[in-house]
């Protein structure tokens, strides 16, 4: 067989229902997306493998996750949840307990691939109710019983890990339908467990299924869209793809309902307001920390998806790509929706992951002298009105006269970027099958820093040998940008991975960067909050958390720097919070 010839025998099929694939399997459970014959090629060469390293995969995960730990909490304690809530919504299983405990982050995968079980919930309770919510978090502060809350299950900080035991809130089970619908107002109020896919399903089609006169959109789309929670959103204070017009988050809230130990908080439903510091912006963000997301108001927009343009753009150079998107971002003639410009080594996998490379856009880029692991690929959507679409379109490829570019647009480099975007992450499982992990940080950075903080983390990376670092821009403003690494290396080890990932945290922390942009904090990136943030920042934080939750039962363990342990304060690299 010809090199050209060997295709992998990636994992496609059945697995036992009770494994630990099963739970670190992203996504669909029959969801698959496997690497393309050249990304294939580049990981073999990068990685100075051959074709047999791919004839037998390793640790698949196909073992049955039968380890028992035992339900912490007392026998009375239990059994008021049973009577509150009813059997069928009180789960003690290991196996379930384990999975609304660990998110979709790289520790979570590889302790899974291990077999190492710890830090989970002693029971998983379904509420079907605001009022259960607030019995259940009552008790919960009467017998200092930790509260941890689970959404759609894709944080990749540790966000819902149960280091402290006790209970964890699965609000998707019942939690999960629209409590208004005002198009009036163009907003709509959701209780927190709704997934993203339901809520923009019903805009999209509000016409139909809520009697609109329009349908709409909410605008926001993660790249774990398909999986997450309206109410992870909020806590995280996350963003989707197409942010750059429509907001990250924070912009699109109108109004939060939250249960607390204190009591039940309902923030102020105005568009603006001047009556002190804003209640909502307090709370997005809390990552449960305070108390737990019931419902949440939400902007909404014109679902016009027929208006939509897009646009791509290959520039000669890194830094003439950064002079064109900060000049585009700061003309205020309009915003694109979706605004992305990915570094040399990223356009590099991107031209193989996208089918660009080998086609005629190919030949005529070589032609014209764009160089491999110089040029960058800018992709870009509008969405708005027909007249706003085109307009920005417009501007934006005047902008780009005055920059060595290639026009993309024509072989749809953007469109085919959209048609994948959320199935990228099968690919994780593909990669570590082999012992290659993929795995991502993010910050964010204001231009003047970006090249720094850039160069800064791809150093430090490089410095591993063997190992992948592609970054992009997205997420953009006038002011700067969300910088995001996406590194590839070779290894399975836990501490070597621990290793490489603090380094990172601690070259972003260094360079100036802010420590996320859309991921949120969790007990993962906490021990560097402080230094970030600066310690006026942390006694704020500690105030807000004395007053919402003087008992310390909300998500303790290390969420956003507070109650951290000794291992946590050192950074120390161990799996053991």
């Amino acid at each position: 067989m010809s090199e050209n010839e060997f295709i992998p025998q990636w994992f496609e099929g059945d697995f036992p229902e009770d494994s630990y694939r099963s739970i670190f399997k992203w996504g669909d459970r029959k969801g698959y997306k496997h690497p393309n014959k050249r990304l294939y090629r580049h990981m073999v060469n990068v990685f100075e493998m051959n074709d047999s390293d791919f004839e037998n995969p390793v640790g698949l995960g196909f073992e049955k996750m039968d380890k028992e730990v035992a339900v912490g909490l007392k026998k009375n304690e239990v059994e008021f949840f049973v009577e509150l809530l009813g059997e069928e919504n009180i789960f003690s299983d290991t196996y379930t307990r384990l999975i609304r405990s660990y998110g979709k982050g790289m520790i979570d995968a590889l302790r899974l691939r291990h077999e190492i079980v710890e830090n989970i919930a002693d029971l998983v309770l379904a509420p079907r109710s605001t009022a259960d919510v607030e019995a259940i978090v009552a008790y919960c502060n009467e017998r200092k019983i930790p509260v941890y809350v689970f959404g759609g299950g894709s944080s990749v900080t540790r966000g819902t890990e149960a280091v402290k035991g006790g209970v964890t809130l699965d609000m998707g089970v019942h939690m999960n339908d629209v409590v208004e619908f005002n198009e009036k107002d163009q907003t709509i109020t959701v209780q927190a467990g709704m997934m993203g896919p339901d809520l923009e399903s019903l805009l999209n089609e509000a016409m139909q299924k809520l009697g609109a006169k329009r349908n709409y959109t909410c605008g926001h789309f993660p790249q774990s869209f398909e999986f997450s929670s309206v109410g992870g959103w909020v806590v995280t204070r996350g963003a989707g793809q197409n942010s750059t017009y429509y907001g990250k988050i924070e912009d699109l809230v109108m109004a939060q309902e939250y249960v607390t130990p204190i009591g039940t908080l309902q923030t102020g439903a105005y568009a603006r307001q001047a009556t002190g510091p804003d209640y909502n912006q307090i709370m997005i963000g809390s990552e449960g920390a305070f108390g737990v997301l019931t419902q949440v108001t939400l902007k909404i927009f014109r679902h016009m998806p027929e208006a939509k343009t897009y646009f791509a753009m290959m520039f000669a150079s890194w830094e003439e790509g950064l002079d064109a998107v900060r000049e585009i971002m700061q003309g205020e003639f309009g915003l694109p929706s979706v605004f992305r410009l990915s570094d040399p080594e990223e356009t590099d996998i991107g031209m193989k992951l996208y089918g660009i490379e080998g086609t005629p856009a190919d030949t005529i880029l070589k032609a014209l002298g764009f160089e491999p692991m110089k040029k960058c690929l800018m992709l870009g959507m509008v969405d708005g009105d027909k007249a706003y679409t085109k307009t920005v379109k417009r501007r934006v490829k005047k902008v780009l006269r005055n920059y060595r570019t290639f026009d993309l647009t024509p072989f749809k480099a953007t469109q085919r970027w959209e048609h994948g975007r959320f199935a990228d992450p099968y690919m994780r499982e593909d990669l570590q099958d082999y012992g290659l992990l993929i795995d991502t940080l993010e910050c964010s950075v204001r231009w003047d820093q970006l090249e720094d903080v850039h160069a800064t983390v791809r150093v430090f990376i490089k410095e591993r040998p063997k190992t992948v670092c592609m970054t992009h821009l997205s997420h953009m403003y006038p002011q700067g940008a969300n910088l995001y690494f996406i590194f590839i290396g070779k290894m399975q080890n836990l501490d070597e991975y621990l290793g490489l990932q603090y380094g990172i945290l601690e070259k972003i922390k260094d360079s100036g960067a802010a420590m996320s942009h859309h991921h949120g904090v969790g007990k993962q990136t906490s021990p560097w909050l402080k230094e970030m943030a600066g310690e006026p920042y942390m006694q704020m934080l500690k105030a807000l958390k004395d007053h919402f939750d003087p008992k310390n039962i909300m998500n303790p363990g290390g969420t956003l720097g507070l109650d951290m342990s000794d291992a946590q304060v050192n950074k120390v690299w161990s799996t053991d919070l």
